[in-house]
Parts: structure tokens; sequence; C-alpha cells
């Protein structure tokens, strides 16, 4: 049985953080005081505090992509991958990979996409057709 992860980690302007938080990925806002946010990061807990977000660098090397570490992710339904797919395209998110299917044909078939929230703290979501494929080898 799968449990919520609590993740908190620093955002520069809390407006912006719930505009694009709530906004554009859909998700629920929860507590806040003046300093912090949570939300509901697709059933998981995340607790965005006013703060210098963490230095990232393009060290991970998965498939043909450099991508940023560390990152924060959610792996969803392929429907559900889609339909927030289209929605950030229509928020004309800046991907820095844009939405696109990797490793097609292997155990680990996955759709992915990555961007950056405001503050620049980058973000992977995953798309599985079949959840029980998530750990394939």
């Amino acid at each position: 049985m799968l449990t919520p992860f609590h993740l908190a980690y620093n955002v520069r302007d809390l407006d912006q953080t719930r505009a694009f938080y709530g906004e554009v990925l859909g998700c629920q806002e929860g507590r806040s005081t003046e300093t912090w946010v949570d939300y509901s990061f697709f059933g998981h807990q995340i607790s965005l505090h006013l703060g210098e977000p963490f230095a990232t660098a393009a060290t991970g090397k998965v498939g043909d992509h450099m991508v940023p570490m560390p990152h924060l992710g959610v792996v969803l339904q392929m429907d559900d991958w889609k339909a927030l797919a289209d929605r950030l395209k229509g928020a004309e998110v800046d991907f820095i990979i844009e939405p696109s299917l990797r490793f097609e044909g292997e155990p680990g078939e996955q759709a992915t996409m990555f961007f950056r929230d405001p503050s620049g703290n980058p973000i992977e979501i995953k798309g599985f057709a079949d959840m029980e494929r998530v750990f394939a080898q």
C-alpha cells in the first residue's frame, strides 16, 4: 500500500507559487502562513517555504538526456499524464524535456516531461500505461 510522502523545499515568491501549483498544475492548497504554503501534489504533501531554492545541475543521465538533479516528481496513470501535459502546454510552460515517450518497447516504457516551477525547482512527471510496470526491470 502506498502512502503519501512529505517534501518541503524553498520558493522565492508565494504569489507566483500559488499561481503555478494551484492554477497551472491544479494542486489543491492546504494550510499556509505568511512564509509557507502546503499543497496536495497529486495526493502527496509538499510544503513550500520562502527561501533560496536548492542548487540543481543537469547531472542525471537518463536515456539521451541529462536531467536536473535533484528533482521532484510523481508518477501518473497515462490518461492523467496526457491531460496534464495538455494543460501545461496550454499554459505555455517552458519544458526542459517536452512531453515524450522514452524506453519504448522496454520494460520501463514511460512518458515523461520535465519543467521548472517559477523558483527554478525542477519537476518531472512520469506517465505509465500499466502502473504495475513502474519498477519493471
